[in-house]
């Protein structure tokens, strides 16, 4: 096979082992050898190379995201397409997905942040829906380490620099400050769109002899081996690896996006699919794998905005605003006018082949020619060793830590000062939250909502994770992640609908982490089985650690749910003097891995809290019924720092506050985790019916027309401040971290 000048020969590449290089092992090598039944050459072994990357083809991961429930009555499309879909009724559907961006971020942090985003967007109109909002997850270490406010202070900067130019709404997020993400960061971005059913587009190159088209902004040489680079481990040297990051144009992106969805309205298009991790090699064979079929392209007809680009470069390149296109032939000339019309490139540079391959014609020769199931299908797969580490046995064992508080004021200022449970609006006062203008619920509650406009219906969407209680059991650490992220849902008015998922561990070859993968997906598995919230799509982000220390076990979860009726759209925030405050559950006293063992003990130890998912369910649709019926104020769930940093939230923006009587034991009434918990307000006059709707609902106080925090025990007041006291420190932590030196 002819060979390409100023690159390797297929014998060089074997006796330097150049594969290596490339991120292939040399098990794989040989596969590959098999396969062709000779030696690749330059071209294809970079096509292997990035299609076997953990990143493209899971091979480590694979057989345990089949664990996850991914049916349901309501799903359209589940994992496997750009987006999952879900059917909201009146012929309409939600589009979403999540996806990750650690490792360009941690290299790169504005441009890995902002193509984070775009690549996200494209995941979604790729189905032929709209872009409505954008959420992230987002995790640094601690923001006493310069390093570490430099990467925020980029990433969101990113995020929003891309978010807010193309005009799509970022409504919401969390983020998170660890010491175990300080070498490496968690940059998540979630895209949520809307589409009708007749418009659902897939990425599959059915049609013998239709042309392949290739639109958007022209290809360089920017994210070649983007997808190998996300798949190992970090290391000093990997600022070398500067140039693997992607360049976005945001004002790029809204052209595609608008052409791409004026396009689609055409019935000449077949399949559509991003050109995302591994760019041209990867939109081409999944498309063609996908169908039973192969793609013959002429890569000299590829738009390139670089002189003398390689067939391996144009196929492994990660330039952003692209997309490969199947389109009917015949019907090419009015795809192209569309794309034309944008001012975007439209090129027919291939046809749909009968023969099951991707051959790639370069200059009058075949650069390379492989068979297209090879590098997707028959990727290989791993089924790693895995092993329960003995720390989780000594915490499973280890006696119930039980903390000892006199200064209640003193706890309950530092939780709310803890940049983890500090307000986020130094964050999202960078975004642009409003525009599209159906943005109903904004930043700050427990989900975010936005309108569907000319319906009654709305949206509520959230995404949530809490790694140290990961740590501390994988398992139950995942049924938790499921499960708040529902009751924010609930909390909003929604019906939880659907979850995508991104999984962000260490090194899978490491038994202790691939053990914690495993238990992780068991937890989320059950949960998503009761809730009956089916997994549609995800991202696996492995390999995230930087010299060989992994970062603590990062399963976020994005979750949409209906809101049927935007009468029923609930918040945080308390409304009226008078009004009853109860909590829905009572506390066990269950510190493992809460903020107050992180505050007291700058560590986490022993067991998380437990979770009953029947339990979780139950509340959860007493409450979502009682939001219905209209009887519910305010709603909030009790999560980090427990109900005292719940019921501080509630009374912020609010000029009201709030006098609360307990009983108990006081530091378990007030700080711990206990699940399935919420803190809600009623009117007087509906406080009856809410305890019959709510059967574990309990008055603890009322709303008060003077802005104060009282809460009184057995003993007497242990807390009578001034809310405005704990407000200023909780909107003032993460600014004033920011201004260091």
């Amino acid at each position: 096979m002819p060979q390409l000048q100023h690159e390797p020969t297929a014998e060089e590449i074997a006796k330097n082992r150049l594969y290596l290089k490339m991120g292939l092992k040399e098990n794989e090598y040989e596969r590959i050898i098999e396969v062709l039944g000779r030696k690749p050459n330059y071209t294809e072994t970079g096509l292997f190379a990035v299609m076997w990357s953990e990143h493209c083809s899971y091979k480590t991961s694979k057989p345990v995201l089949k664990r996850f429930p991914t049916s349901g009555p309501r799903v359209l499309q589940g994992p496997g397409e750009g987006a999952g879909i879900v059917d909201i009724g009146d012929h309409q559907a939600v589009v979403f997905k999540i996806e990750s961006h650690n490792h360009p971020s941690a290299i790169e942090p504005y441009q890995g942040a902002a193509t984070g985003v775009g690549g996200i967007i494209r995941d979604v109109f790729s189905m032929g829906a709209r872009p409505i909002a954008l959420l992230n997850s987002l995790r640094f270490g601690p923001l006493t380490s310069s390093r570490a406010r430099y990467l925020f202070e980029e990433v969101v900067s990113g995020i929003a620099g891309y978010g807010n130019c193309i005009g799509i709404p970022t409504v919401g997020g969390e983020v998170a400050f660890d010491a175990s993400y300080e070498g490496n960061p968690l940059v998540n971005a979630m895209c949520v769109g809307l589409i009708n059913h007749e418009d659902i587009q897939k990425g599959q190159a059915s049609g013998i002899g239709n042309t392949v088209m290739y639109v958007g902004a022209a290809t360089g040489r920017d994210g070649i081996h983007g997808a190998t680079f996300a798949s190992e481990e970090l290391t000093e040297a990997s600022d070398e690896k500067r140039p693997a990051v992607q360049v976005g144009d945001p004002f790029m992106e809204k052209l595609l996006l608008e052409a791409t969805l004026e396009a689609i309205k055409s019935d000449a298009i077949v399949g559509i699919q991003d050109m995302g991790a591994a760019g041209l090699a990867s939109s081409s064979s999944e498309m063609a794998s996908k169908a039973g079929v192969g793609i013959e392209m002429n890569l000299d007809l590829v738009p390139q905005r670089e002189a003398g680009m390689t067939p391996y470069e144009m196929m492994l390149s990660e330039s952003q605003e692209r997309m490969l296109l199947v389109v009917k032939k015949g019907r090419e000339a009015e795809i192209q006018e569309i794309f034309r019309k944008w001012d975007l490139y439209a090129a027919a540079c291939g046809r749909v082949i009968e023969e099951k391959v991707l051959r790639l014609l370069h200059h009058g020769t075949v650069a390379a020619e492989v068979p297209v199931d090879a590098l997707v299908k028959d990727a290989p797969v791993y089924h790693m060793p895995s092993q329960e580490p003995a720390q989780y046995r000594a915490w499973q064992e280890q006696e119930a830590w039980r903390p000892e508080i006199t200064n209640y004021k003193e706890i309950l200022l530092n939780l709310l000062k803890d940049p983890t449970i500090a307000s986020k609006e130094w964050v999202y006062n960078q975004y642009d939250y409003m525009v599209q203008t159906n943005t109903v619920v904004s930043p700050g509650s427990d989900a975010a909502v936005v309108r569907i406009r000319g319906t009654q219906k709305a949206l509520a969407m959230t995404t949530d994770g809490n790694a140290k209680y990961l740590k501390l059991d994988p398992e139950a650490g995942g049924k938790i992640a499921v499960c708040e992220a529902a009751r924010n849902i609930i909390c909003s008015g929604g019906e939880p609908l659907a979850v995508t998922d991104n999984l962000n561990f260490g090194n899978p070859e490491k038994p202790d982490v691939f053990w914690q993968i495993e238990k992780a997906a068991d937890g989320i598995s059950a949960a998503c089985r009761t809730l009956e919230t089916p997994v549609i799509s995800g991202n696996v982000s492995l390999y995230n650690e930087t010299n060989g220390q992994a970062i603590d076990p990062t399963p976020v979860i994005g979750m949409v749910g209906l809101i049927e009726n935007v009468h029923h759209i609930t918040t945080v925030s308390v409304k009226a003097p008078g009004d009853l405050i109860y909590v829905i559950g009572r506390a066990k006293g269950e510190f493992g891995g809460s903020a107050l063992q992180r505050l007291l003990t700058g560590d986490v130890f022993g067991r998380p809290p437990q979770i009953d998912l029947e339990l979780e369910k139950k509340r959860e649709k007493q409450l979502l019924s009682a939001i219905k019926a209209g009887i519910i104020q305010s709603a909030h769930d009790i999560s980090e720092g427990g109900l005292a940093v719940a019921v501080a939230e509630s009374l912020f923006n609010t000029k009201l506050g709030a006098s609360l009587t307990i009983s108990g034991d006081n530091v378990s009434e007030l700080f711990d985790e206990t699940q399935s918990r919420f803190i809600v307000t009623v009117k007087k006059e509906d406080a009856e019916r809410l305890t019959t709707m709510v059967e574990d609902a309990y008055p603890i106080g009322f709303v008060t027309d003077g802005p104060r925090l009282t809460i009184q025990t057995e003993d007497g007041i242990i807390i009578d401040d001034e809310v405005s006291f704990y407000e200023n420190a909780w909107k003032g932590a993460i600014p004033c971290l920011m201004t260091a030196n």
